[in-house]
């Protein structure tokens, strides 16, 4: 019975033991996480992969998928292990399990590198040029079925290392992320073919120079002004309230709450004034009438407008509650109910099986409803501005809906729940990519960090010192117009990914 289950083109799959190489790999995947915010050092995952593919290229499928799963390891281990602080230090989930459920989860992530290893052995011939570029499609398509697989977790895909410093960053606004991520595993498995170091050396100079011709290309692009500035920079400024994540939600610190947000939006000057995520934890009928009159009058005191996180409940027999942003000025106010919800975080997915979760985790509002997915940006201090709340912003094609009408992006956060690591840099990151792919403007204003203004080339132009009470003072500029990406969206990285495989099929046969 065992041979019988053994046999067939799975040989070896389940047979992934640790060995000198797979630790070797789990070490590479690990230490590419250094190519990602804060550290910024963008070769780094693209040299890590390189060696991940050359140990690919003549692998047997089991042995590949191994190898691939030893790389996820190290990689999401070191990547996304910070989801133990959200379950743990916040969501008070006892240590034993919160730890189990993190392993579990970077345990499933690794699947995705593992499924692109063994499907790039099995299906194309060992050694060539076509295994190198299925192996890059391979690796991209599954960072984009990771994109909405169990409504998705993007979080780390390749691309995101490269923003904004490498050219490869320039096939941002043409191909979004994942042409960016392609573009990445292409310079990769092409480099692991270009120069073989084992015995006997082998060096393919075409190989290399289709590398230099994909950064050469990314250059290129980076150099297009894809948008055009639409009016004058606004003055705004970016509220960072500090509230401790333990300390949010008690009933006897909201009025400090509140006194701490309308003590730092008197201070501040901008025409338009962002609050974080759930900035007053009540909801929008329970906000004093004199608070409401408060944010009113200081937009209209400068001729602009403020945006606030409130969640919100709707009366509309079904008690459904939302996490909302509401604008509060000269202009008529405005909403945004956020659509993309956090698993476990806001809502808990198969109810009937899971509902057990909710009991173990305490996460207040952790069953909000979805918002409409045809909302339209909000029109405040002269500007089209496109919210989005925390973790929608990990997905670009999602926030391509409200554009090419925006002229400004708005995030609104609170990445408090992920303390002190990496997590908020990586969200920032993420928020980089977003200005890449749309040429737009994208502030951030979050709770404790990462506060900052993100110009339409993904940098930084202004950032607030993490965990400090702070109002982040700037400019920011609309933009109009609309790059590839926000035409087309993720459909022309797609094809490429099916070309590329669909020609490697078709010499096989």
């Amino acid at each position: 019975m065992l041979k019988r289950l053994f046999a067939g083109p799975w040989p070896g799959f389940f047979r992934i033991l640790p060995s000198p190489p797979h630790f070797l790999l789990f070490g590479l995947g690990a230490a590419s996480i250094a190519g990602f915010a804060p550290f910024y050092l963008f070769p780094l995952p693209l040299l890590a992969l390189a060696l991940l593919f050359g140990a690919w290229s003549r692998a047997a499928p089991g042995r590949a998928a191994g190898l691939g799963y030893a790389f996820g390891l190290g990689f999401f281990g070191a990547g996304v292990s910070w989801v133990y602080v959200s379950m743990h230090d916040f969501g008070q989930m006892p240590p034993a399990l919160a730890v189990l459920a993190t392993a579990l989860f970077c345990a499933f992530l690794a699947l995705f590198p593992a499924a692109a290893g063994w499907l790039q052995a099995r299906y194309f011939p060992a050694a060539t040029l076509r295994r190198a570029l299925a192996a890059a499609a391979l690796w991209t398509a599954f960072e984009w079925v990771r994109g909405w697989l169990f409504t998705g977790f993007p979080w780390l895909a390749v691309g995101y290392s490269q923003a904004p410093f490498s050219p490869l960053a320039g096939f941002a606004p043409v191909l979004g992320v994942y042409g960016v991520s392609l573009a990445v595993v292409a310079s990769a498995a092409l480099l692991a073919k270009g120069l073989r170091i084992r015995r006997p050396f082998i060096l393919h100079p075409s190989s290399l120079i289709l590398v230099l011709l994909l950064w050469v290309a990314g250059y290129g692009l980076k150099q297009i002004p894809w948008t055009t500035p639409v009016g004058a920079p606004v003055a705004v400024s970016l509220l960072q309230g500090n509230i401790p994540q333990d300390m949010k939600w008690r009933e006897d610190r909201l009025q400090l709450s509140m006194e701490t947000y309308a003590r730092l939006l008197l201070a501040s000057g901008g025409r338009l004034a962002v609050l974080p995520e759930t900035a007053l934890p009540l909801f929008r009928h329970q906000l004093p009438e004199n608070y409401g009159r408060l944010l009113e009058e200081r937009g209209r005191a400068k001729g602009g407008d403020v945006i606030v996180g409130l969640p919100e409940f709707a009366a509309n027999g079904r008690e459904d509650y939302y996490n909302s942003a509401f604008s509060f000025g000269a202009s008529r106010p405005q909403a945004y109910r956020k659509h993309h919800l956090v698993p476990f975080g806001e809502f808990i997915p198969f109810k009937a099986v899971l509902g057990w979760i909710n009991q173990v985790l305490v996460i207040p509002l952790s069953d909000f409803s979805r918002g409409g997915l045809d909302q339209k940006p909000m029109g405040v201090a002269g500007q089209a501005v496109a919210v989005d709340i925390c973790y929608e912003d990990v997905f670009g094609e999602e926030i391509i809906r409200q554009l090419p009408e925006a002229t400004l992006l708005v995030n609104i956060s609170n990445d408090a729940w992920f303390g002190d690591s990496v997590a908020p840099w990586q969200h920032l990151q993420i928020s980089q990519m977003r200005a890449l792919e749309t040429g737009r403007y994208m502030l951030r204003a979050t709770n404790t960090g990462i506060t900052a203004i993100v110009d339409q080339r993904g940098r930084v132009t202004g950032v607030a010192e993490p965990f400090t009470l702070a109002v982040l003072e700037g400019n920011a500029q609309g933009f109009g117009g609309a790059t590839p990406y926000v035409r087309f969206g993720n459909y022309p990285v797609l094809g490429v990914m099916v070309l590329l495989l669909g020609l490697g099929v078709w010499r096989r046969r």
